[in-house]
């Protein structure tokens, strides 16, 4: 486009041929995206170098499914979710059912009884937030191979015991896992290579509330980094946390960025800071 618009015009302008009605749903099903976000406002604002793209299938912005989880995005080859804590990822010996993947698999069947869905990477079950699912194993595999490459952004949020003192510090360690399935600090070589950056937003009643960007993506890495520099993760209590004001563990994916696995396009999905982690911030008699 050569000059600033609204969407719905230019929608007009761009599909002629269509009813207005029918260029109105493209909106209404989340079928347009705009710089890698789903727009379903009528009046937003265009201005000249901004992409348009249109999805063949509707995305579905912010869908609640069931105990908390929440789909962000959907399109024929990926779903986006935010998940609750206290959710897990997949199945384990003792839970089938209550799970992200079995609540989606249930979703996608509703349309065709044969689609399925494929969990590209996991959340821990007590970590909250963003988390990606292919509708594909061509799909899945591709993300997996190439995660490193196609993921642009993944940040978290984390609520730490005590004042963190630096504003801002990157932990570089490398990571092994124990008999016991626990992460801990090794010498370097002995296991994998971990880097952890991260950022103070808010100290107060004895905690801190961190930004946390991972350059690697090992299990538990947050968790056992945050261990290493003596400011664990509250409600964590297997990587050494005393607190749990939250009842829960303080760790919440808040945003992922990454190349789509068809139309090479940068989407980007980010979530808000759960409220409870910045009331914990606050003294009690506040």
């Amino acid at each position: 486009m050569e000059e600033n618009t609204q969407l719905l015009p230019y929608l007009f302008a761009k599909f002629p041929s269509r009813g207005r009605n029918k260029v109105k749903a493209l909106l209404t099903r989340g079928q347009i995206v705009v710089g890698g976000k789903v727009v379903t406002r009528h009046d937003h604002p265009l201005k000249p170098g901004d992409e348009v793209q249109i999805l063949s299938t509707g995305a579905i912005e912010h869908r609640q499914i069931t105990a908390g989880m929440k789909i962000v995005y959907e399109d024929d080859a990926i779903i986006v979710i935010d998940k609750p804590p206290g959710l897990l990822s997949i199945a384990t010996d003792d839970e089938k059912e209550r799970t992200a993947y079995h609540l989606l698999t249930d979703h996608v069947k509703q349309r065709n009884h044969r689609d399925r869905v494929f969990i590209v990477h996991r959340l821990d079950r007590d970590t909250s937030g963003l988390m990606l699912f292919a509708k594909s194993p061509e799909v899945k595999n591709q993300m997996q191979e190439r995660w490193e490459e196609a993921v642009v952004e993944r940040e978290y949020v984390a609520l730490v015991q005590g004042s963190v003192k630096a504003d801002a510090g990157t932990i570089d360690t490398w990571l092994k896992e124990s008999k016991t399935m626990t992460m801990y600090v090794c010498r370097a070589g002995d296991g994998v290579h971990a880097v952890t950056h991260y950022r103070v937003l808010e100290r107060g009643a004895g905690l801190s509330l961190l930004e946390v960007r991972l350059e690697t993506g090992r299990k538990n890495q947050i968790r056992v980094h945050m261990q290493s520099i003596g400011h664990s993760v509250v409600g964590d209590k297997r990587y050494g946390a005393r607190a749990n004001p939250l009842g829960r563990l303080g760790l919440h994916a808040r945003l992922l960025s990454f190349e789509h696995p068809v139309s090479g396009k940068t989407l980007r999905f980010e979530t808000a800071i759960p409220r409870s982690f910045r009331a914990a911030l606050k003294p009690a008699d506040e």
